[in-house]
């Protein structure tokens, strides 16, 4: 159901100022970044206390980066925007701030804006809705249609711009009962104002902040006390005259069941929780009271009721006239008395809850954003429905490290009680899939839990590689990362599942297709990493995103002769005529083409060399490895029967023959035996003749005995490349196969075996003296690379952090990676030691 991937502690345990009752902070963003909070006493004098926010991708969680936050109180707030590139901080002094990646590093933040509320500490807070909303459809999961599987829901943006574009911002509730908001304008100016909640202000102990379709904001208060009401306001947020508005109306309110009830009225004084059940939905509300042993968790939902009107009045009304509603809340469930909770997280994943797709959920056992977290003071999580409150599983952690646990049907277990302070979690957080929860525990240390998608219930192979398949499509679809369903994925199910997601993918219209087409080729990549017999294929899946990247960019740079020619560009007219024209002759294909387009400057073709080079090498490599593409599947073997990829390459090859007769120097070299040879006219005849094997409008056919007679004496004829297929990568998803969970040290890199048990292939192994490459750029950077390097969290991809060109034509390539890399993953620092 639930169990430990890996955990991350400190060398040294930090000296924390937190007392219990002040917990920690964590917050998971959707590019699967984590951030969380620390408080730590200068050894020399205990009255100095740094505040410090560290982050983490989950890839490489010992790489932390740790900011001394600056905030001169204990951190309360953090939150991720909506594109995990920004960070908000919040402190008990009133300080917001705003955080950035510097240099798009993962691993390198600094602060570009902050706004204060001084000595008014911050209760809560959140970024302004963007008017972007998905639902998930469990009942449409079997649908062909990404459309209906995952749909767009109606929904405003917090704040609008001319034309209707989302203004970004932050909104905070303050413990004096203030909600202040700032508003960050296209120049970068931030427009900042401030509002009571009500004409009567009150101490807000606790808030939390939801959105509601028609744009506006809701805000839920309560002063800590159970007795008190739990208050909701309607915030209205505006810009007129270039100054913000901020317009609040008071909503229905609510008191808590458990004081209403004679035998609890007493019991749990304190309320230590108060969230919306989604950030999206303000009708549906989580509350947690409390006392020094145990609380009680209650569930409720907005209603809107008949208002019954007096007999008296009844025949007096109109015709016709409709009965008055009113707007009531209504105890959906609570839960019986529980340990003390020490933190809550909720789900992330939009499910769709109609009855129809709750139904098909709990037919097919799919739990997924269903489920919310409670942590508890004895070291025990619960996984509760997230409407019932019922216990769909229990994880248990001990002081020792090692984990137990039972699924929610199970019978409870009295746990003898340890001496000493048991290791419990002081911050909860569910990934965005909720396939993972991140939690943070009073020694420090950080805890990666698995979370069933079936939580624990047995399922069928193809069940399984249904839900897995599903929350994979939603990835791709936003653009969310996907490592946390990574974490589910065993060896045996890759193959399955690249073969099911790529048939889905071709079911799509032609215009997703291309929206999606180099997204379905990283996903790929990284499922077939995770198993050593379709890790050939990973080296495949990354060239091809490599060569779609470099064949996007060498088609750009071509120019119609004239304004008015037709609607095609001279790129789509290349492609056409070589898709027509099957001639092996290169210089023949070349005549149909009218070669005005193709007239660049030198300086621009000669700064490509690098990309053109590879190319080329590329072609001979995969055609000098034709022949040797048996029952092992080695890399190149997925281009063998890839019409549109050999397609792509015999385009090119047209395209760089016609550069080389403008600038010679641009033409990749080749080192021949004969002097006489013309390689790109061999390799276009040979090339021409694989491809003619899989072209998309005919039955795809072995290659004939005369081709890979050809290819054999390739070798002989022209030196072939050794070809850096894969960059290594040193991320913790390849070694999290077994069940053991990895002990992990912040600051030190992991130099764990992966989770296969059969030796790497070739093509994985570096020797220490081989040469270093950048990958983006095609180019050796040496045995001992003295240039900082970034790389990819993702893939692991390597690049120089500095680019060594002057040419505009290289700096639009680099610009193009500038925030991320080919396979969509993120950049981060590394040292030019181990680059």
């Amino acid at each position: 159901m639930m169990e430990v991937a890996y955990v991350c502690e400190w060398e040294k345990r930090p000296k924390s100022t937190h007392c219990p009752s002040i917990p920690l902070v964590c917050a998971w963003s959707c590019r699967n970044l984590v951030a969380f909070t620390t408080d730590l006493k200068n050894d020399d004098d205990d009255k100095d206390v740094s505040h410090m926010i560290h982050i983490i991708d989950t890839e490489h969680p010992w790489d932390v980066f740790s900011i001394n936050s600056g905030h001169t109180e204990v951190i309360s707030c953090l939150e991720w925007d909506q594109s995990g590139s920004k960070l908000l901080s919040a402190d008990g002094d009133g300080q917001i701030k705003c955080w950035s990646m510097s240099d798009h590093l993962v691993n390198s933040w600094e602060s570009i804006l902050s706004s204060s509320l001084d000595g008014d500490p911050i209760v809560a807070l959140s970024w302004l809705h963007n008017g972007v909303k998905l639902a998930l459809h469990v009942e449409m999961s079997g649908s062909t249609n990404f459309g209906e599987k995952f749909s767009r829901v109606k929904f405003s943006p917090s704040l609008t711009l001319f034309g209707g574009k989302p203004m970004e911002g932050w909104l905070a509730v303050t413990v004096s009962g203030l909600v202040t908001v700032s508003l960050l304008k296209p120049g970068g100016a931030l427009l900042t104002a401030s509002e009571s909640l009500c004409r009567l202000r009150g101490r807000v102990a606790l808030a939390d902040i939801a959105f509601t379709g028609g744009g506006n904001i809701v805000v839920a208060a309560t002063d800590g006390s159970s007795s008190s009401p739990v208050q909701f306001y309607k915030v209205v947020v505006s810009v007129v005259s270039e100054k913000c508005r901020i317009d609040t109306e008071l909503l229905p309110s609510l008191f808590l069941r458990c004081t209403t009830d004679p035998l609890r009225r007493e019991k749990y004084p304190a309320v230590t929780h108060l969230k919306f059940l989604t950030r999206e939905n303000s009708e549906q509300v989580l509350l947690c009271a409390s006392n020094q042993s145990g609380s009680i968790v209650e569930c409720w939902s907005l209603r809107k009721e008949g208002l019954p009107v007096n007999n008296i009045f009844q025949h007096r009304s109109p015709v016709g006239e409709k009965q008055p509603t009113i707007l009531k809340w209504r105890i959906l469930t609570t839960t019986n008395d529980l340990e003390r909770v020490s933190a809550v997280a909720l789900p992330k994943l939009p499910i769709s809850i109609s009855n129809t797709d709750l139904k098909v959920a709990s037919d097919t056992k799919f739990c997924p954003g269903l489920g919310l977290a409670l942590a508890f003071h004895d070291g025990s999580i619960q996984i509760l429905h997230r409407l019932s409150l019922h216990t769909m599983g229990v994880f248990y952690i001990t002081s020792s490290n090692s984990s137990s646990q039972r699924s929610g049907d199970e019978p409870a277990i009295k746990r003898q009680r340890t001496g000493g302070p048991a290791v419990h979690f002081k911050a909860l957080q569910f990934s965005w899939t909720s396939l993972a929860l991140a939690g943070v525990d009073n020694h420090g240390k950080l805890h990666m839990l698995r979370v069933s998608p079936s939580m624990g219930q047995v399922l069928e192979m193809n069940t399984t590689l249904r839900h897995l398949l599903f929350l994979l499509e939603y990835c791709m679809v936003t653009g969310y990362d996907w490592w946390d369903v990574l974490l589910h994925v065993q060896p045996t199910m890759v193959h399955n599942l690249v073969e099911k997601l790529h048939e889905e993918y071709m079911r799509q219209n032609q215009a997703l297709q291309q929206v999606l087409a180099t997204r379905i080729v990283a996903v790929k990549a990284s499922l077939c990493k995770l198993s050593t017999a379709t890790a050939a294929r990973a080296c495949d899946f990354h060239a091809k995103l490599l060569l779609i990247a470099i064949s996007s960019t060498l088609k750009s740079l071509l120019r119609p002769h004239l304004l008015s020619m037709p609607e095609k560009s001279p790129g789509d007219r290349l492609a056409e005529i070589c898709a027509k024209n099957t001639d092996t002759d290169i210089d023949k294909v070349m005549i149909n083409l009218k070669t005005e387009e193709f007239v660049l400057d030198g300086p621009p073709l000669q700064s490509l060399q690098q990309l053109i080079q590879w190319v080329g090498d590329f072609v001979l490599y995969l055609l000098a490895n034709l022949p040797n593409q048996g029952s092992m599947v080695r890399p190149g073997f997925g281009f063998m029967r890839d019409g549109a990829s050999l397609g792509m390459l015999r385009e090119m090859l047209v395209m760089i023959r016609i550069w080389g007769l403008l600038k010679p120097g641009c033409l990749p070299t080749f080192t021949a035996t004969s002097d006489n040879q013309d390689s790109m006219q061999l390799l276009f005849r040979l090339l021409t003749k694989l491809w003619l094997c899989s072209r998309d409008d005919g039955p795809p056919q072995d290659p004939d005995e005369s081709l890979i007679d050809e290819c054999c004496l390739l070798p002989s004829q022209l030196l072939v490349p050794s070809v850096d297929w894969l960059p290594v990568n040193d991320g913790v998803i390849v070694k999290l196969q077994g069940k053991h969970p990895l002990r992990l040290q912040f600051g030190k890199v992991s130099s764990l075996p992966g989770g296969g048990s059969s030796a790497p292939l070739e093509v994985f192994t570096r020797s220490p003296g081989c040469q270093k490459m950048d990958n983006l750029r095609c180019l050796h950077m040496g045995v001992c690379p003295t240039e900082e390097s970034k790389a990819c969290t993702r893939c692991g991809c390597v690049t120089m952090l500095r680019s060594p060109n002057k040419t505009n034509a290289m700096k639009q390539w680099e610009q193009r990676w500038i925030k991320n890399c080919l396979c969509g993953g993120l950049w981060r620092r590394i040292p030019s030691t181990i680059s």
